[in-house]
């Protein structure tokens, strides 16, 4: 029996329109067994989700009152929910570790306030640092899953999806008895935590106008800066029912209500334009873009041209196929020695050492555990504040300026506080410190502000909007694995090296933000004023030339959807012939007009584009 091996046949996407081919190579001897198995088999997955997983039908069930911005804003702001339960996870976790009832009942250490204090809970620091990091483990395995939900499911659905495993994460930490089922929900909420925010920011690149892409991911980021700053300021209330467990259980309890909020509404959101397009829903994705941006009109001039630019671009990119995770690297190198640094140097720059412990690095320069749950609030609200800038501002300056300042400031920022954490450390514990811990304090404020307006939101931007459709979802999961990959090893090493080298970590840190400024100086190119489909030119890329048909196709299902919903017979393509008057396109100036000649009649459409 000679087995049959696929190691060498190149197998595109199915397209379920028309029958799938294959071409076999046989193998006289039994060498290809392994990989003839393994590859079919995932030929096969592939096969039987792509038919059944795979949406045959969309149905928009937003009310239509909401049609144009009030949509457009919503969808972006409740979508980025999902980012906010990351962030109120990554504030509930940092306020449980000071609380003697939670170290009693997850490391079985029965320790005062004073003793946490000092530091004195003999708590294993590996022990922590696996109670903390064990999330983003997962968070980096669903993060590469989510690149095939995204494009097979869609947007919306992956939303979903998330948004129930991160509810069912909460429910079990809620109840958990003992480290390894916190552990085991932790890792479960990482699943959900990984898959929305590998989809969020993808979310909102597409449904973002190209002059506001950075306003969106910057409403994205606030609202992950808000989780943070939520569970902070729950966390401080909860604290004064202990000795309760309640006080380390509550913040739970409000972490499963915000999953419930997201869950329901992705039973309303719309699905990207983008994605329709791709898929199959032409009619809807036209539709849907109109009821984003021009108040549910598609004869809108503006709404075609851009519709005319996702069919181009969808079109060309399934002639080429989806992107291989090789051609990934090698077709596009440049896009990702971007996605892959941005994130490595977010978490290297030393948010997630400052985040995950800043209850326990505040307690550490002097503050009671009262006080240093309180300025933990304090401080979440700074971060959240530094967004505000990035949100308005870096379509304007762009992306290049901001990462080049931040970079900058957060190595200053940081000296300022591993500075004043040695001058701390010799001082007595007790009232002594009082006076460096308020300037610790400050350069910690310092640090948030600019972090929040600078390397928080610019890597997420980036990672969604610098790869092409055909590999968008495989780009950003590449980008968000990178995200979860140092953000374990930060929050890994970060317990060890602190008790190891105390204020010293801070300049290890100094040391990553220095290397991050020569990296994008050399390295990035700037994104901003330029349309998702425009960014090719930018990298270098092949661009597509010919448009004609895509804007033909553009404006044909334009004058379909007019006539069905005016009651009037849909006219078929032999019937119609469009001549553009000129090229129409998203940032022409000029007076334009579409006439379309209908059987005898002219029809002509003009507007300012």
């Amino acid at each position: 029996m000679f087995p049959i091996s696929l190691a060498h046949t190149s197998i595109k996407p199915l397209n379920l329109s028309q029958p799938a081919g294959l071409s076999f190579t046989f193998y006289p001897t039994g060498a290809g067994c392994l990989s003839t198995t393994i590859i079919c088999s995932y030929f096969i997955s592939t096969t039987i989700l792509t038919m059944f997983l795979r949406p045959k039908t969309y149905t928009a069930r937003y009310p239509q009152w909401m049609v144009g911005r009030p949509l457009l804003y919503m969808s972006s702001a409740l979508a980025s929910l999902g980012d906010a339960m990351f962030g109120y996870g990554q504030g509930s976790i940092a306020s449980a570790q000071v609380q003697p009832s939670f170290i009693h009942r997850m490391f079985g250490r029965e320790v005062t306030m004073a003793q946490i204090q000092a530091g004195q809970t003999g708590v294993d620091p590996f022990t922590q640092a696996i109670t903390v990091s064990c999330l983003n483990l997962t968070a980096l395995l669903a993060s590469f899953i989510a690149a095939y939900l995204c494009d097979l499911l869609g947007r919306r659905m992956s939303v979903r999806i998330g948004g129930v495993m991160y509810f069912i994460a909460a429910l079990i930490q809620v109840f958990a008895p003992n480290l390894g089922t916190l552990i085991a929900g932790r890792c479960i909420q990482g699943l959900g935590v990984g898959i929305l925010s590998m989809t969020v920011p993808i979310l909102q690149c597409e449904i973002a106008p190209a002059h506001a892409r950075g306003l969106f991911v910057g409403i994205e980021y606030i609202c992950l800066n808000i989780g943070y700053a939520v569970s902070a300021w729950v966390g401080y209330g909860f604290f004064f029912a202990m000795p309760s467990e309640i006080s380390w259980r509550g913040p739970y309890i409000v972490q499963a209500a915000i999953a419930l909020v997201l869950i329901v509404w992705t039973f309303f959101l719309p699905e990207t334009p983008r994605w329709l397009a791709q898929n199959g829903f032409q009619k809807e994705a036209l539709i849907t873009l109109a009821d984003l941006h021009g108040a549910g009109n598609v004869s809108d001039p503006k709404i075609l041209a851009t519709y005319a630019e996702i069919v181009g671009a969808v079109e060309f990119e399934a002639h080429m196929g989806q992107a291989s995770w090789r051609q990934l690297f090698t077709q596009y190198t440049r896009r990702c020695i971007v996605g892959i640094t941005c994130q490595m140097f977010a978490q290297l720059n030393g948010i997630n050492a400052i985040l995950y412990f800043l209850p326990s690095n505040l307690t550490r320069a002097g503050f009671t555990i009262s006080r240093s749950l309180l300025y933990s609030g304090a401080c979440a609200l700074i971060y959240c504040s530094g967004t505000i800038p990035a949100m308005f501002l870096i379509d304007k300056f762009g992306r290049r300026a901001f990462l080049l300042f931040g970079s900058v400031a957060l190595a200053a920022s940081l000296s300022i506080v591993g500075g004043l954490q040695y001058y701390a450390d010799s001082l007595p514990v007790g009232s002594a410190r009082v006076s460096a811990a308020d300037a610790i304090f400050f350069g910690v404020c310092l640090y948030l502000f600019f972090f929040g307006a600078t390397w928080g939101p610019g890597p997420w931007l980036l990672g969604a909007e610098i790869f092409p459709l055909r590999a968008r979802a495989k780009g950003m999961s590449l980008s968000t694995g990178t995200n979860w990959l140092f953000n374990f090893i930060v929050a890994f090493i970060t317990p060890p090296l602190f008790n190891a080298i105390n204020a010293g970590y801070y300049f290890v840190l100094v040391g990553f933000c220095i290397i991050s400024l020569v990296v994008v100086w050399f390295i990035y190119p700037e994104t901003a004023h330029h349309t998702l489909e425009d960014l090719g030119e930018v990298f270098g890329d092949k661009v597509m030339d010919d448009e004609g048909p895509a804007r033909e196709k553009a404006q044909r299902s334009a004058n379909a959807i007019q006539r069905e919903r005016s009651g009037l017979p849909v006219i078929t393509d032999s019937e119609v012939t469009l001549q553009p008057s000129m090229s129409i396109t998203p940032t022409a100036k000029d007076k334009g007009s579409i006439v379309m000649r209908e059987r005898s009649c002219v029809v002509t459409i003009e507007s300012d584009v």
